[in-house]
C-alpha cells in the first residue's frame, strides 16, 4: 500500500476486563505517546479470549473511540488462548516464497486442528541445527477467533490493517523499552483470564504458551468466600477495603490464590527447561493486572528464585505530561504491555 510507511494505527488490546488504546507515532525506538485510553468490560463479557456478548464489547470500543477522540480508522489487534498454536519447528532449507507456498503442508503436522479451519503464518529464524534445514517459528490462529475479533473492530467502525499474538506483542514492547541481555527472559503478561509467556533468548522468542490463569481466579474466590458483589471483589483485590470483611482473613486467601498462579508458572518454566533442553531463565518480566496485586511479583521471585520486575511498557516513549496523568499512567502500564507492543506494528511489517 502507497500509504503504508506513513500510517500510524490506534492498537486495541481486547481483554477479558478492560480494552486498552494505545497509538504512537515515530519509529525506530524513537516514539511519542499520541493516544491512551483504557475502559472497563462487564464480567462475562469476554471468557477466556472467547467473546460471548459482542455487542456489549462493541459499545465499549466505540465508547473508548470517543473518549479518546479517536479520528484513525486503522486498528492493530491480537489474539491469544487456546485457538493460537505456535511452534519452533525445522524445515527444509528453502527460499521465504517458496516457504510460503509450502507452509500449510509442514503447518499440517504440528497443528492440531484441521488445517482448512487455521490461518497459518511463519517466521524464519535462521539455520537449522542439521544441514539443509531451517528453524522456523510457526504460527497458526483458528479462522473463527480472527472473525471473531474482526468483526468487533469492524462494527465499531474501524478497519483492522494488522493481526497479531499477545506473545509476539509482549516481545515488541521489551524490544522497545529494554536492553536485550545474555542469557533467557521471560516475559509474563498475566490478564484476567489468560497468561501469556514469552521466553527470549538473547532477544528472541524460543518458547511461547499460553495457560488459562489470572487474575479472576482472586475475583472468584473473593466472591465465593465472602459472598462479595464483582464489583466488591474486584476494589478488594486491588487493595481496597469492603466493610464487613476480615482483613487477615483477606490477605490470607489472596496469598492462596497467588501460589496457585506462581505454581502454574513454575511448571510453564520446567516445561520450557525439559521440552528444550534450555537453562535456566535469568530474568523475569511480569505485566498484566496481577503484577499490581500485592506482594505477586515477590512471591514469585521468591518461588522462581529469579529477580522478578514489573515491565513499564512507556519506559522508552516519549509522554507529555501536559496530556497524559503521571500517576494514571504509571498505574495503567502493566497493562498496557500488548497494547504498546501492537502499537509499534504498522502495514507490510514482518
Amino acid at each position: 500500500m502507497f500509504f503504508s510507511k506513513k500510517i500510524e494505527p490506534i492498537a486495541l488490546d481486547i481483554g477479558s476486563t478492560f480494552i486498552k488504546l494505545v497509538q504512537l507515532k515515530g519509529s525506530n525506538k524513537n516514539y511519542q505517546l499520541v493516544k491512551f485510553g483504557v475502559v472497563p468490560l462487564p464480567p462475562e463479557v469476554i471468557v477466556e479470549g472467547a467473546v460471548m456478548d459482542a455487542g456489549r464489547v462493541v459499545e465499549a470500543i466505540k465508547e473508548l473511540l470517543t473518549a479518546q477522540k479517536v479520528t484513525t480508522k486503522e486498528v492493530v489487534i491480537s489474539v491469544s488462548g487456546s485457538s493460537v498454536i505456535i511452534k519452533r519447528v525445522s524445515v527444509a532449507d528453502m527460499t521465504d516464497e517458496e516457504l510460503a507456498e509450502s507452509i500449510k503442508w509442514e503447518a499440517e503436522q504440528y497443528i492440531p486442528f484441521s488445517i482448512d479451519d487455521v490461518n497459518v503464518d511463519f517466521q524464519k529464524l535462521g539455520a537449522g541445527v542439521t544441514e539443509g534445514q531451517a528453524d522456523v517459528l510457526l504460527v497458526a490462529v483458528k479462522k473463527d477467533k480472527i472473525n471473531d475479533y474482526v468483526n468487533l473492530v469492524k462494527e465499531a467502525g474501524l478497519e483492522p490493517v494488522v493481526m497479531d499474538v499477545d506473545a509476539f506483542a509482549l516481545a515488541n514492547m521489551y524490544e522497545l523499552n529494554y536492553e536485550t541481555e545474555a542469557g533467557f527472559t521471560a516475559l509474563l503478561n498475566i490478564g484476567a483470564s489468560v497468561m501469556n509467556i514469552n521466553i527470549l533468548k538473547d532477544g528472541m522468542s524460543i518458547f511461547t504458551r499460553d495457560i488459562t490463569v489470572g487474575g479472576n481466579r482472586y475475583t472468584e474466590a473473593l466472591q465465593k468466600d465472602f459472598g462479595l458483589t464483582y464489583e466488591d471483589a474486584e476494589k478488594v483485590k486491588k487493595g481496597g477495603e469492603v466493610e464487613g470483611t476480615d482483613k487477615e482473613q483477606i490477605a490470607s486467601l489472596m496469598s492462596s490464590v497467588t501460589e496457585d498462579i506462581v505454581a502454574e508458572t513454575q511448571r510453564s518454566f520446567e516445561f520450557f527447561r525439559s521440552t528444550t533442553g534450555s537453562d535456566k531463565v535469568s530474568r523475569v518480566l511480569v505485566s498484566g493486572g496481577c503484577a499490581r496485586i500485592g506482594h505477586f511479583t515477590s512471591i514469585l521471585s521468591e518461588r522462581l528464585e529469579i529477580p522478578v520486575e514489573v515491565s513499564n511498557p512507556f519506559k522508552n516513549i516519549k509522554v507529555d505530561p501536559k496530556h497524559f496523568d503521571a500517576a494514571f499512567m504509571e498505574e495503567a502500564a502493566p497493562m498496557s504491555a500488548v497494547a504498546v507492543g501492537l502499537a509499534i506494528r504498522r502495514p507490510g511489517d514482518r
